[in-house]
């Protein structure tokens, strides 16, 4: 089987599989993307009204993104710059439209330009420019870079009502103004010199709250802010010794008014993610949060996404908000291993590709292609490290085959990897089967064990992930004597591309070749907030930007590629590991 074929199969979804849910805050609509089938990539837009189970095509493709009123009933994206709704097509006095979002009541319409303006439609067809200045280096609207590593990707936000808009503004430095659509504006308070990274910004209910954070990425804010004033009130302090890292989806506004924060349990032997309200244990230690889903109406459950003991699983779960005895009280609604995902609106909750409300269940409609492949990885973990690792063998192996071993680093450090999705193993089944025992590890310094273990890493990346992997390697010979440590290739992308030169570099006694695609070669030259949080500011740390610099060509072969180019891959792996 070709590569080629392989991955248009394997992205991130599958044609003909719906992706892109979202359920309406009164769940009573479901809207997807998805594809006529398997092999059409140009994916169209689909409603599901709950109360009757019909299907309804509102649009052809090929869309890439939409989004839509709080219930649905509006819907709005862009196709070759030009701005259409559920309604029809929308006029527009922009010459490109980019990311167009209605507000929360449908009656406009907001969007971007290519040159970094804000604009509305407004209930009567009218396009105003909201803010904007053309040729002036400065961006309205738009999601700065330094966003993309909190894992920020918006710039502007409705309020709830429709009346006003939260937008970025990007030049110098970044702030934040609250904009009505009548010409108003004013601008959000907080100490920007001190607290110069905006991670996070939600308008869901009551006034937007914020989450600021130091350079450094060591101390946070999560702020309430005023919308008539724009003065700002701090509902929670974020710290952490190495970095702080907010749970996706917080901080959230309960509905008894508590703000929910996600933090760490870091005292009297624990070592958790967890979530806050107003400084209240929501969740057990033994639960690591990934992301908050939000809050099922009419009830005081919140949905999350978390791992609970497996590291390679996550699973959907409740948690009891209300105040009031008996201490935490979560429940898992998944229970069939591997990895789950939620969507939530009012009732409606949609898991994978079901839609539940209360006992009630619809699946939605896929006419996607099975996967190629059915990979079987055996996952252990391994050393006094309990690191996580995957082992996947050639199809129809013959157990007592010595066979060489492609250590697969993916992303790298801060990308999990070992993961129980069959999706996420299809191109390591097919380096598999070109004759290679695929190893998998999860090393110090990637999420889902423990906050100690992701961030054990600070100011010592290289060392850390480079002695795990190798240590793995050699516990998995144990139980899987079948692994030649004679003949091992490492293979990595990005960060992961950095690693695998630094493990042909330093160590080529255990590692004979390498692969590293597009890898990370001057940590300098990535953005303050991706270097800064694992290696500290150059200027204060210089020796140790030295210290997880690329060396020269060490004495194992390295191919170094800038896209990835499978076959030649392959061929250079088979001849450095026969």
């Amino acid at each position: 089987m070709e590569y080629p074929e392989l991955a248009e199969r394997t992205g991130r979804f599958r044609f003909g599989a719906p992706h892109a849910v979202t359920v309406g805050d009164d769940g009573a609509r479901v809207a997807f993307l998805r594809s006529a089938g398997p092999y059409d990539p140009a994916a169209a837009l689909w409603v599901l009204t709950v109360a009757t189970g019909a299907f309804t095509r509102v649009a052809d493709g090929p869309i890439d993104s939409y989004a839509g009123s709080a219930d649905l009933s509006v819907l709005a994206w862009a196709r070759d710059g030009r701005l259409f709704h559920s309604g029809g097509r929308a006029s527009s006095g922009a010459a490109h439209v980019v990311e167009p979002r209605p507000d929360p009541t449908g009656q406009a319409i907001g969007y971007t330009t290519p040159d970094a303006t804000l604009r509305v439609i407004g209930p009567d067809g009218d396009d105003q420019l909201l803010a904007g200045e053309p040729g002036s280096g400065v961006s309205w609207g738009i999601a700065e870079a330094e966003a993309t590593e909190f894992g920020r990707t918006r710039g502007w936000w409705w309020s709830p009502d429709g009346a006003r808009i939260l937008a970025v503004r990007s030049a110098a430095a970044v702030s934040l103004h609250l904009l009505d659509l009548h010409g108003g504006w004013v601008d959000v308070h907080w100490d920007r010199e001190t607290y110069p990274y905006l991670v996070d910004v939600r308008w869901t209910a009551g006034n937007p709250l914020i989450t600021v954070l130091r350079r450094s990425q060591q101390h946070g804010l999560v702020l309430s802010v005023d919308p008539r004033t724009g003065e700002t009130q701090v509902h929670a302090e974020l710290a952490d010794a190495r970095w702080v890292e907010p749970v996706p989806g917080t901080p959230l506004l309960l509905s008894d008014g508590r703000v929910l924060v996600g933090g760490e349990l870091a005292h009297d032997g624990f070592d958790a993610r967890c979530l806050f309200a107003d400084g209240s244990l929501l969740t057990p230690p033994d639960l690591y949060v990934r992301r908050v889903v939000g809050l099922l109406a009419g009830t005081n459950e919140l949905i999350v996404e978390a791992t609970e003991g497996e590291p390679a699983e996550q699973h959907v779960f409740s948690v009891r908000t209300a105040l009031g005895g008996g201490g935490t009280k979560v429940r898992r609604l998944t229970t069939e291993p591997g990895w789950h995902r939620a969507h939530l609106g009012g009732d409606v909750m949609v898991v994978d590709d079901t839609v539940r409300r209360g006992s009630a269940e619809l699946p939605l409609p896929s006419d996607a292609h099975p996967l190629p492949y059915r990979p079987r990885p055996i996952f252990t973990r391994v050393t006094d490290r309990r690191l996580p690792t995957g082992v996947l063998y050639p199809a129809g192996h013959v157990t007592g085959t010595r066979l060489p071993v492609l250590v697969d680093l993916g992303a790298g450090p801060g990308h999990q990897q070992v993961v129980a999705d069959p999706a996420r193993w299809q191109d390591r089944q097919w380096w598999a089967d070109a004759g290679f025992v695929v190893v998998s590890v999860d090393s110090r310094g990637t999420p889902g064990v423990a906050p100690s273990y992701e961030k054990v890493v600070h100011r010592r990346l290289a060392d850390v992930a480079l002695t795990d992997q190798i240590d793995a390697l050699h516990a998995l010979t144990g139980k899987h004597p079948d692994l030649d440590l004679g003949r091992v290739a490492v293979r990595g992308t990005g960060l992961g591309g950095w690693l695998a030169a630094c493990a042909v570099q330093r160590r080529p006694d255990v590692f004979r070749c390498g692969v590293a695609i597009d890898p990370v070669t001057d940590w300098s030259k990535l953005s303050p907030a991706y270097a800064e949080r694992y290696l500290g500011r150059r200027a204060d740390n210089p020796e140790i930007y030295d210290h997880h610099a690329l060396a020269a060509p060490g004495r194992a072969p390295l191919l170094i590629s800038p896209t990835g180019d499978l076959s030649e891959e392959r061929e250079f792996v088979i001849r450095e590991c026969a």
